[in-house]
């Protein structure tokens, strides 16, 4: 049997003592999709991210470096991925790391590593994690024919019927509710996250329609409780206003 890729996404989570390791694909101004995995607890965490639209993975896109992420539990962790990292937390999964999979300018996607316990990569893990994504690359490349394959034809290689189905069902949703792709893809992963499905089920029941998003789909909102009047001898005051997130540092860790 020859080589593919997923034989060295595999291969990386064994390398470097993780519970699993899986590779999204990503082009510009499209979203970010899991294709691959290793074992379903990679395949969870790569649908969280793919649902909620946050994680490492997807700020790798968009810096085109590394994000190592000894501890996801870890204040820097909850303040930059609010709805990711404690969603990864209450899965056991402590360490992240996404490696860019890239050829030159060409950015095919992310190969993501989770590990179970905290702490850093050592740098000969750091150093292995690297030429595992090369590898990815490589495969894919030989996958698809090496150098006539374009980014979006090795996307459209590698892309799943579920993921296609993804697709299918935003452009559903899109004509229901008048609305862009884009907007239409938020409103299936809002809908997701509230009802804790995973965006691939909830896409192919909106393509049975068994699931409808349009107007007048849900209840609306309960009104907010009366504010309760303030305190003798004063205001009752709530500083709202967040810690910046920390900026994005090319291949440190965070």
């Amino acid at each position: 049997m020859p080589i593919s890729a997923r034989h060295a996404i595999i291969a990386c989570a064994d390398g470097l003592a993780a519970v699993g390791a899986g590779l999204s694909v990503a082009r510009d101004g499209a979203p970010h999709e899991p294709v691959l995995a290793s074992a379903p607890e990679a395949e969870e965490m790569g649908e969280l991210q793919f649902t909620l639209g946050q994680g490492p993975s997807m700020d790798a896109v968009a810096g085109r470096s590394p994000v190592l992420v000894p501890d996801l539990t870890r204040l820097d962790a909850q303040r930059r991925w609010p709805l990711f990292a404690a969603a990864a937390a209450d899965r056991g999964v402590r360490g992240m790391f996404s490696f860019p999979v890239a050829a030159g300018a060409a950015l095919i996607g992310v190969l993501d590593v989770y590990r179970l316990r905290a702490g850093p990569l050592a740098p000969h893990e750091l150093a292995n994690g690297l030429a595992f994504a090369d590898a990815v690359l490589v495969l894919v490349l030989n996958d698809n024919d090496g150098i006539a394959a374009t980014p979006d034809g090795m996307i459209a290689a590698i892309v799943s019927e579920r993921r296609a189905e993804v697709h299918q069902a935003t452009g559903m949703v899109a004509a229901q509710l008048g609305v862009s792709m884009t907007d239409a893809l938020a409103a299936l992963r809002a809908h997701a996250y509230a009802h804790s499905r995973r965006l691939s089920d909830l896409a192919t029941d909106v393509l049975a329609r068994r699931v409808r998003l349009g107007p007048g789909s849900a209840p609306p909102p309960a009104p907010p409780p009366p504010a309760p009047p303030p305190p003798a001898g004063g205001d009752l005051r709530h500083d709202g206003n967040g810690s910046p997130e920390p900026g994005q540092r090319r291949g440190e860790e965070d």
